[in-house]
């Protein structure tokens, strides 16, 4: 199996960020896309724990749409072979000293990449 084959880490890459504007800006539409559709999505938020797209979906249009901007200080994107990916980030909301951390593990659909599995948490 090949890491970061170049043509693939970009693919990911941008679905990645794709992910990250639509997060900030709470394109819910977007967020929904770029995850898997399916009851086996998994998503552990920081304060909640999320089985299936239903789920995740009802949460995305539950939140609130305010203090969503933050500011990523490391990120982590590793491709495995053609098809699935991690990525990882710290990062820090304006006004808030903790370090937030974000990972997920990307699959290649026939639709494009998606998110399959995501969790959220903060640093004590």
């Amino acid at each position: 199996m090949h890491t970061n084959l170049p043509e693939v880490l970009a693919e990911v890459t941008a679905a990645f960020e794709r992910y990250e504007h639509a997060l900030v800006t709470n394109d819910v539409t977007v967020l929904d896309e770029l995850f898997w559709n399916s009851p086996h999505t998994l998503r552990y938020g920081a304060t909640e724990n999320l089985y299936g797209i239903d789920e995740i979906r009802a949460f995305r249009n539950g939140r609130p749409a305010a203090g969503l901007q933050r500011t990523v200080l490391r990120t982590a994107i590793t491709t495995h072979g053609l098809d699935a990916a991690t990525t990882s980030i710290e990062f820090q909301r304006e006004g808030n000293p903790r370090i937030g951390r974000q990972s997920q593990t990307w699959v290649r659909m026939p639709e494009g990449w998606r998110v399959v599995a995501a969790h959220v948490s903060w640093m004590a």
